[in-house]
Formats: C-alpha cells, structure tokens, sequence
C-alpha cells in the first residue's frame, strides 16, 4: 500500500481504488484506535466514516512525508478529538461497559477482561493516545512523535505518566474491588 505514489494520489479518477485500499489495509486498526479513545463502539465506527471522507476529500494534500497509515492515524485521533470537544459539555461520553465484542477482536490476551481498556479510557487524551499508538499500535516512540507533532522526550514522558496513572488505577482497584 505505501508503494501508492504521491501522483497517484493527485490522481481523480484512482481515488476511489486508492480510498478502497486504505479502508481495506487500515480500516480496523484505525477503528481499534477510534474505540480505544472513545470507548464507544458505535462512536467509533462514525469516526471510522468520517476519516474516510476526509481522506477522499484531501488525498490531494497527501505530500508523501509520512506513511499513509501516519496520515490516517492523525486524522482518527483530530476526529476523535473534535468529537470530545462537541459531546463533552453534555456530558454523555462515559460508558462503563467495555462492549465484549470489541474485547474479543484484540490479539492481547491481558485485554479479554475488559479493565485495561477501561482504565485507558478513564485517562486523558494526551495520556491515552501515546498508550494507544506504543502498546495496541506497536508504534515505535518516533512514529509517535511524527503523528503527534511532539518531541520525542514529551512522548516519553506521556508514556511514563500514563503507565504510572494506569498502575495507581489498579491498585485502586484491587484495595477497592471497583474500576
């Protein structure tokens, strides 16, 4: 998919086939992604809609500077973004169920329960997507920082903030018995 050339993009008449591909090659990571910030399954999947119109309309602004997956990995974590900002003032994002559905399509067994995920909901934005692209994406700490625009030290110190407010979250919850 990366081999996808710069004037292909610039192409109008491939940008359906060229769309379709990367709906076919990044689709579930991106809604993984989506999910994982959200954690709303059906929120995720209009984020997923919304990411692939924005892409049909601005492959033409695509310049090739990073990979397509870094692209739409930018533009899922700016929608999800934007869709916090609009919904957070009526305060109906929280979900404190974990959809068993979506638990079941990961690959990592210490997510079949459902807490992990939900602590990494629980965390905030700038904490949750650097957790998400390192440890469900496997995104090394300079990828990170290309989609995010941040220095390779903040990353790291994100990352390290986030295991540790994710650690005090389980322990918590094993004294407490509660998420």
């Amino acid at each position: 998919m990366e081999n996808l050339s710069v004037a292909g993009v610039m192409a109008k008449e491939k940008r359906e086939e060229i769309l379709s591909e990367l709906m076919h090659e990044y689709g579930d990571d991106l809604k993984r992604i989506a999910f994982l910030y959200l954690n709303d399954l059906t929120e995720s999947e209009d984020i997923m809609q919304e990411v692939f119109i924005t892409c049909f309309h601005q492959l033409h602004t695509f310049k090739g500077d990073s990979s397509y997956k870094t692209w739409l990995i930018r533009i899922t974590i700016n929608k999800c973004k934007d869709y916090k900002k609009r919904w957070s003032f009526r305060n109906i994002y929280y979900r404190k169920s974990v959809p068993e559905l979506v638990l079941m399509s990961y690959d990592h067994s210490y997510q079949q329960d459902g807490e992990l995920i939900e602590f990494i909901s629980q965390l905030s934005p700038k904490y949750k997507e650097v957790l998400i692209l390192h440890y469900y994406e496997d995104m090394t700490m300079n990828e990170i920082s290309k989609i995010l625009s941040l220095s390779i030290n903040t990353i790291k110190s994100r990352l390290l903030r986030a295991k540790e407010a994710l650690h005090k979250k389980l322990e918590r919850n094993e004294r407490d018995g509660s998420i």
